[in-house]
């Protein structure tokens, strides 16, 4: 492929987001559920326009519950986390043979299995990728390769971070070496340098470690990580271990890598369980910072952290507790679709606000 995945960072045309879904993961917070999910979408509307997909039948809840501001459709789906049962978009940058200067684009259709099995079914949301992509009009590569994106980050300049933890884990891709791993994410993704960390979250037991869960990249060879100060928590040693092999690392340019530590998480009680809402599990839609917050005084810390890393753009806390409880959080629920090439650029914000 002459095509490469955009930073996050870049403009987009839109999100995805998807209406929760599977009952049996919510259970008695899926309402509460649904209420965020809300929030979140019509906060990231104040940025950019969001495309809501919700389950035959569910369209009119849905549009009831996130207002004028929000696009909703109906399609198949049997979970509600677009970040990982998505299409991965990619562009060209008019250099290749694929298409006129500036004018390609394209949705890369990884296989799903609901984050190695953990739910079911998950046929539908295998599915949603070439739907969705035929829906938008946009050219579908399709990939035999199980990922999710909330597993990766990408600079747009060819550089990815993943974790051994997730990619490596033998309930996704069983019969895959390493070496085919990082070979089908350079073919398809258009990346040349992958690093791979050793962890994602040690009690992050829905999806095996997502490095959305630890690591990011904001700009060009920067990147924000998860560094908690208590040495009881159980990611203290693994997040330094993390470190280490971040400041080792040379991007795809040559650059040493600037990081950002961010406060690991604050936990909430939601239904009888105590939950940890990660700041670090963030959206870039154009403009802005859309941060998962737990409600707590600390959270002013992680958002004045992201307002400092990211003078350009709005910071918005919303409080997801349902997400963590469903296993994730706002990263975890959207998915970019870049502008195609030639596009111009809008203008960005400059404040920090709590929706």
């Amino acid at each position: 492929m002459t095509m490469r995945m955009p930073a996050e960072w870049a403009e987009h045309e839109g999100t995805l987001m998807a209406w929760p879904t599977r009952a049996d993961l919510w259970g008695a917070v899926l309402e509460s559920a649904k209420d965020e999910y809300a929030e979140v979408a019509r906060t990231v509307a104040r940025f950019e326009p969001v495309l809501m997909v919700a389950p035959p039948g569910a369209g009119a809840e849905a549009r009831a519950r996130c207002g004028d501001t929000v696009e909703v459709i109906e399609l198949p789906i049997d979970d509600s986390w677009f970040r990982d049962s998505g299409p991965i978009f990619v562009t060209d940058d008019g250099t290749g043979d694929r298409a006129p200067a500036g004018a390609g684009r394209a949705g890369v259709d990884f296989r799903f299995n609901a984050w190695g099995g953990k739910h079911t079914p998950w046929d539908a949301d295998d599915r949603i990728s070439a739907l969705l992509l035929e829906h938008l009009g946009v050219e579908r590569v399709a990939s035999t390769m199980i990922l999710e994106g909330g597993a990766i980050t990408v600079d747009g300049e060819g550089t990815l971070i993943t974790t051994k933890q997730c990619l490596l884990h033998p309930n996704r891709n069983p019969d895959w070496t390493r070496e085919q791993i990082e070979d089908e994410l350079k073919a398809r993704l258009g990346v040349t340098t992958v690093i791979w960390l050793p962890y994602g979250g040690a009690e992050d037991f829905e999806t095996d470690g997502h490095v959305d869960g630890c690591c990011a990249f904001i700009a060009p060879a920067t990147v924000i990580v998860q560094l908690p100060d208590d040495p009881a928590h159980p990611d203290y040693e693994r997040c330094r271990a993390n470190l280490e092999i971040l400041q080792n690392s040379l991007d795809a340019q040559g650059r040493k890598l600037r990081i950002i530590p961010i406060p690991q998480s604050n936990r909430v009680d939601l239904d009888g369980q105590e939950l940890e809402v990660g700041y670090l599990n963030f959206y870039l839609p154009n403009g802005g910072v859309v941060v998962p917050i737990a409600g707590v005084p600390a959270d002013a810390g992680a958002l004045a952290v992201l307002a400092e890393a990211m003078p350009d753009r709005e910071v918005v806390g919303v409080r997801t507790p349902a997400l963590a409880y469903g296993g994730g959080g706002i990263h975890c629920i959207t998915q970019q679709i870049p502008k195609a090439p030639g596009t111009a650029p809008g203008t960005a914000a400059r404040k920090v606000t709590a929706a």
